[in-house]
C-alpha cells in the first residue's frame, strides 16, 4: 500500500502521455515490469500487464486459436481453473477439439495420457502449475518436453505457484505463464502474462497499443506498482509456513480422522484440503466463520457455489466426499499460535456437527 499510495494521489498521470508526470508514471510501470521479470527470471520485455489470471488465461487460448487456425486441438488438465476451462469450451463451440488430460487419485497429471493424446495438430497444452484447491504441483518440465516434441506450445496458469515455489522460465521453458498479484499479497484486479520470445502472440484486447501492442488499455498504474512491490517482496513459501500448515493438519487429522486430498509431498507448502467424513462442509464453514476461521469449500472463486468440486471429481471422489471437504491456507503473516488455535476450533466444530448428525438434526447444506 505504501508503494501504491503516491500513484493514487500525486503521480496519477497516464503513463502513455509525454509530459513529466506521465513519464514518472511510465517509469514506475517499467520498474514494476522488471521486478516481475526478476521473480520469473525472464526478460523485462516478456512481461505483459493484465487485469489478472483470468484475462491472461483467456488471452493465451484466444491467441492460439487465431494464430494457428489449422491446429484445431487444445489440451487442458482435468483440474484446471474455470478461467481455463471456460475458454476451452468456447474453443469447442468454434469448431475445435479439446482433450482433457486426467489426473490420478492424488491429483497429479497423467503424463502417459498426455503423451498418448497429443497430436500433430495440437496447438496448445494448458496445465496449471499448482492446483488452487489441493495445492498439487504439476510436473511442468515433463509436460513441456512432451508438448514441445509434438510441436505444441505450453501455457501454465501459475497464479497459485508464483511467489510460493521457484519459477524460472529459463530452466522450465513454458511459452506462456499467467499470474495474479493478489496471490502473493498484492492488490486484486492486477496480474501479468509472460510471453516467451519463442512464441507468437495475438492480443486479446485491441485499441491504443499499450504494453508493446500486446494488451491495449490505459495501464492501472497503482495496481501494477503494487504487483511489482509484491514480486519484490515475494519469497518462496518458507519452511516456517509449511510447518504451520503441517502442525494444523496433524492436529486436525489426529483428532477428527480427516482425510487429506492431494499428494502429501508434491504440493504447495501453504495449502490443505481436508475431508471430514459425515460432516456437511457448508454447515462447518458457517460454524468456523462465526469463530473467525476463514476457509472455503473448494476454490475461493466458488465459495458461494453449491456445486460439487470439479477438482475432487476429476481426482475420482464422489459428490459426498466433496460435500464434506474444506480448503485451508496459510501465509507468512500467520503464526503457530494461530494455526494451532484454528486447529482446535476446527476440531470443536467438527465434533459439534457430528453430534448434530447423530442426533438426527437437520444439517445445513
Amino acid at each position: 500500500m505504501a508503494a501504491m499510495q503516491p500513484f493514487f494521489i500525486d503521480c496519477f498521470a497516464n503513463p502513455s502521455s509525454g509530459y513529466r508526470a506521465g513519464r514518472q508514471a511510465h517509469a514506475a510501470v517499467e520498474r514494476a515490469r522488471s521486478l516481475v521479470a526478476g521473480l520469473l527470471k525472464s526478460r523485462h520485455e516478456d512481461i505483459v500487464f493484465t487485469s489478472g489470471g483470468t484475462e491472461s488465461n483467456n488471452a493465451v487460448i484466444e491467441s492460439a486459436m487465431m494464430f494457428w487456425p489449422q491446429r484445431k486441438h487444445l489440451m487442458i488438465g482435468a483440474t484446471e481453473h474455470p478461467a481455463v476451462w471456460e475458454p476451452a469450451q468456447r474453443w469447442k463451440r468454434r469448431g475445435g477439439e479439446v482433450a482433457v488430460v486426467p489426473v490420478d487419485r492424488l491429483g497429479v497429471i497423467d503424463l502417459e495420457a498426455l503423451r498418448r493424446a497429443i497430436r500433430p495438430d495440437t496447438a496448445l497444452v494448458s496445465i496449471m502449475w499448482a492446483n488452487n484447491e489441493t495445492g498439487v504441483l504439476a510436473p511442468m518440465s515433463d509436460i513441456i518436453e512432451i508438448a514441445h516434441a509434438a510441436g505444441a506450445l505450453v501455457h501454465t496458469d501459475a497464479v497459485q505457484a508464483v511467489g510460493k515455489v521457484p519459477v524460472d522460465v529459463r530452466t522450465v521453458p513454458v511459452d506462456f505463464l499467467s499470474l495474479s498479484a493478489h496471490k502473493m499479497h498484492g492488490p486484486k484486479g492486477c496480474g501479468a502474462l509472460y510471453v516467451s520470445p519463442r512464441a507468437r502472440f495475438q492480443p486479446l484486447l485491441l485499441g491504443g497499443g499499450q504494453e508493446g501492442g500486446r494488451r491495449s488499455g490505459t495501464e492501472h498504474v497503482p495496481g501494477i506498482v503494487g504487483l511489482g512491490k509484491a514480486a519484490e517482496l515475494a519469497g518462496h513459501i518458507h519452511e516456517d509456513v509449511r510447518r504451520l500448515r503441517d502442525a494444523f493438519e496433524q492436529r486436525v487429522i489426529h483428532a477428527t480422522g480427516a482425510v487429506l486430498n492431494g499428494h502429501p509431498e508434491h504440493r504447495l507448502g501453504n495449502t490443505s484440503s481436508l475431508t471430514f467424513e459425515g460432516v456437511d462442509a457448508a454447515g462447518l464453514l458457517i460454524l468456523l466463520d462465526e469463530r473467525d476461521v476463514c476457509c472455503s469449500a473448494g476454490s475461493a472463486c466458488h465459495a458461494g457455489s453449491l456445486h460439487p468440486s470439479a477438482v475432487l471429481d476429476a481426482m475420482g471422489f464422489d459428490a459426498h466426499h466433496a460435500a464434506s471437504t474444506l480448503r485451508f491456507s496459510f501465509s507468512r503473516f500467520n503464526t503457530m499460535t494461530e494455526a494451532l488455535r484454528a486447529a482446535d476450533l476446527v476440531i470443536e466444530a467438527v465434533a459439534k456437527m457430528r453430534e448434530f448428525s447423530a442426533g438426527g438434526l437437520v444439517v445445513i447444506s
